[in-house]
């Protein structure tokens, strides 16, 4: 019988039976290859489908389920810990994903040199045995309960993991692995998907937690399908540019644990170090008495960071006005730009406007809303805002300043940094506890924050 085809959407993992120029399940363009299905048989059984006949659940009551088994455990760092939502979880498979050279191994492995009493298999499908011994020499670590298996055969990783009964699996990467079943390549949309389906059930079943590194490709997601983010219980991605010392870990998904969490480190010469106080390392060398400058205080889960917003406002040259934004949404600076010329009085449409987030931070919420427009007033007007103050509220259509979660973590913070002034909403939720030291500027519009700092 002839071997049916099909095709695979690289971007999220799609089934069709033909090819289409546009994948009718995410709408991505260009994106499904072809590749042969897997027949039902014994020569090209899936790995997965070997694994799950050996095991036969049936169903119980939830009121029976015993969870105490599904205990965390520290990863000996505390960044990390945060991230993951207080520990890693027994049985539980964790993708962690960044672009070629960002940390990704070089923080595995700094794991196993943290973790004396667990049992570990390092599966290296990129690196020699002898390769990873330098690398584990550089980082520090030594110690006889970490097992080192340069292999990327499905089916011998599978039989070590029997034999050795590890406590945690670290599989660099999962585009290297194969399963000798399937006739498409390593790499392939089939392959990873099986083989990632494969170690997942393993894991299930041994209960060993399991890291798994995923490449992220020029696009900016993590090379292979998109499915992979579907099949783990939480991905994890390292942020940052390769030219820069800080990195920057955020999970993008968490069974376990929250999914607003992010865990700073420092690439030095001996690996990663932790950064226990972002916010003084994304204010370090900032410029004093210099227009188009202002901070604000963002929430990542629970942690209140400083971040300051630069923005550059120049007359524009031919035509049409140029914007940029980079660490805030391009739709958002659009309409703080928009607000402020109406509502503030300040003509910026026939100005180019660049607006940019120091150190690789990204900010998500709207509390940073009138720093921002304050960076930009500030550029507009040549005048500086004063080197000891803060921003914090949300811009409204209107030019209202509006409240903001978390107002007095985020005030405690500001004053423990040195501040001495902080803009805030005239109209907040809840009662504010004013920080010592710390001056409150209470506005209802942008035009009296303006006025009040510039």
């Amino acid at each position: 019988m002839k071997e049916r085809t099909k095709f695979y959407c690289t971007e999220c993992g799609n089934e069709t039976g033909k090819w289409y120029g546009q994948c009718p399940g995410c709408g991505a363009w260009n994106s499904l290859v072809e590749a042969p299905s897997s027949s039902f048989n014994t020569k090209n059984k899936s790995a997965a489908a070997k694994i799950s006949s050996f095991s036969r659940n049936s169903s119980k009551p939830i009121t029976e389920l015993d969870t105490s088994e599904e205990l965390r455990f520290s990863t000996g760092i505390g960044e990390l810990d945060r991230v993951l939502g207080g520990g890693a979880v027994r049985g539980s498979l964790v993708l962690v994903g960044g672009a070629p050279g960002i940390g990704k191994s070089t923080l595995l492995l700094q794991i196993c040199g943290l973790m004396p009493e667990e049992k570990i298999l390092y599966v290296t499908g990129e690196e020699s045995q002898r390769q990873l011994k330098l690398r584990a020499q550089r980082l520090g670590v030594e110690r006889e309960s970490i097992y080192v298996l340069s292999e990327t055969n499905l089916d011998a990783i599978m039989n070590e993991i029997d034999t050795l009964d590890p406590d945690i699996v670290i599989i660099d990467s999962i585009q290297t692995m194969f399963n000798g079943d399937l006739s498409s390549g390593a790499g392939s949309v089939s392959q990873v998907k099986d083989c990632t389906m494969a170690i997942m059930q393993k894991a299930k079943m041994n209960g060993f937690t399991c890291f798994v590194v995923g490449h992220v490709n020029k696009e900016g997601a993590i090379a292979g399908p998109k499915v992979l983010e579907h099949m783990v219980d939480c991905v994890l991605y390292f942020e940052g540019d390769r030219a820069m010392s800080y990195r920057i870990l955020r999970a993008a998904k968490n069974r376990f644990g929250s999914t607003n969490e992010i865990g700073v480190f420092e690439m030095v010469d001996i690996g990663l170090k932790e950064v226990p106080n972002p916010s003084e390392m994304l204010l370090s060398g900032r410029p004093k008495n210099i227009p188009g400058t202002c901070v604000s205080c963002v929430m990542e889960g629970s942690r209140p960071i400083l971040a300051e917003v630069q923005a550059l406002v120049t007359p524009a040259g031919f035509g049409g006005a140029r914007r940029n934004a980079n660490g805030i949404d391009y739709n958002r600076a659009m309409l703080l730009l928009a607000v402020l010329d109406k509502r503030g009085g300040m003509s910026v449409a026939g100005c180019d406007a660049y607006i940019n987030v120091i150190g690789g931070l990204y900010l998500g919420e709207p509390a940073a809303d009138l720093a921002t427009v304050l960076a930009i007033a500030s550029s507009l007007r040549d005048r500086p805002i004063s080197y000891d103050t803060a921003a914090i509220g949300e811009v409204g259509l209107t030019g209202e300043i509006r409240s903001v979660n978390s107002i007095n973590q985020r005030l405690a913070e500001v004053a423990r940094l040195g501040f001495k002034h902080c803009v805030i909403p005239a109209h907040v939720r809840g009662e504010v506890k004013k920080p010592d030291g710390l001056e409150l500027i209470s506005v209802r519009n942008i035009r009296e924050a303006i006025d009040s700092v510039i």
